[in-house]
């Protein structure tokens, strides 16, 4: 699977009363499906999964592939604390047909060998292929070790820098692999695979065959999704953060998901879509438009998200608790940073 551009993380939408919401989270997954966004993440790293049950997690599942379009690459997260509940989310998400799976380390404290053991295992025999969400808590060298697994595609890094994505990319140098893409060289999902295979032939049926003479055919169906391949190397997205968006794209980044995306995504693909334009000096002035949004969101975590969302057409609403909505005073400073970024 092609991983590429802005990938936008998903937030949880809940009743007042802390049940999930989800005709709400139908109405989000729609609207960014209009949207210029490459992919959409469910139970993102550092979100609202944890807070999910089990039960939540698979209909959070159903219910955002069954809501987004059919390009928009799906990709579930898993934080769990075992390599069993992992694989669990793994097969959910591959029922309800989703491209790959972002595993983030576990919450409980594990030695180097335990995180490397953890990676490796879910990758051995997760349904789908795998990114693997991490940081400095990985070294490089690991890093490249688990690249060599198959099942192991590429890295969403928080806190990524421009010097560790060079020394991933030189530690992964040798990992190439064929990606099945359209013709213009955009993610061939497994959703337009499904549907492309659903069609089916079209079906005649013979004169002869009909006591009437007269022969009926069906209508024939679309024509077939047309496909080409692309080697790609490791793949590697940033994760978080803005700010140094434009510098890890200079370094050779394949795109991002940042927080900001959630409630200003097309303000997130503008950044991108200028610097592959050929253009980095208006991406350089576009992102530090994104600057003071980004640093507020990074302050006030899950709920100043959920309220920009409000603020821009997606369903936020409060987090679930323990997770506290915001105050008035925190209310008024996120709708003074995101009064720019609205279109």
């Amino acid at each position: 699977m092609l991983i590429d551009g802005i990938h936008v993380p998903l937030t949880a939408p809940f009743y007042r009363d802390g049940t999930s919401y989800w005709r709400k989270l139908e109405h989000n997954v729609g609207r960014y499906s209009l949207t210029t966004a490459a992919g959409l993440v469910a139970l993102p790293p550092g979100g609202e999964a944890g807070a999910l049950s089990d039960a939540e997690v698979a209909e959070t599942l159903q219910v955002v592939s069954a809501a987004a379009a059919r390009e928009k690459v799906l990709v579930a997260g898993i934080a769990k604390e075992s390599v069993r509940g992992a694989l669990w989310v793994a097969e959910q998400a591959a029922k309800a047909g989703f491209d790959a799976v972002v595993l983030s380390a576990p919450e409980m404290k594990l030695s180097a060998a335990e995180l490397g053991v953890y990676f490796a295992a879910v990758a051995d025999s997760s349904a789908l292929p795998v990114m693997l969400s991490c940081g400095e808590e990985i070294s490089v060298e690991r890093i490249a070790e688990l690249a060599a697994h198959k099942n192991v595609q590429g890295i969403y890094g928080h806190e990524l820098t421009a010097e560790r994505y060079t020394a991933i990319t030189g530690a992964t140098r040798e990992k190439r692999r064929e990606v099945e893409v359209t013709t213009v060289f955009a993610p061939m999902t497994g959703r337009m695979k499904a549907q492309a295979a659903g069609d089916g032939p079209a079906t005649f049926v013979s004169a002869e065959s009909l006591s009437g003479g007269a022969g009926l055919a069906v209508a024939p169906p679309k024509a077939a999704i047309k496909t080409r391949t692309k080697v790609v190397g490791f793949q590697a997205m940033a994760e978080g953060n803005a700010e140094h968006l434009v510098e890890l794209l200079e370094a050779g980044v394949a795109g991002a998901m940042l927080r900001l995306a959630a409630c200003a995504p097309q303000a997130c693909h503008e950044v991108y879509a200028a610097f592959k334009d050929g253009n980095p000096e208006l991406a350089r002035e576009k992102a530090s438009r994104l600057r003071e949004a980004d640093a507020l969101m990074l302050e006030l975590g899950i709920a100043g998200v959920k309220y920009a969302c409000d603020l821009n057409g997606y369903y936020g609403g409060a987090p679930r608790l323990p997770k506290l909505a915001l105050t008035g005073h925190q209310r008024k400073r996120v709708e003074q940073v995101m009064a720019a970024l609205r279109a």
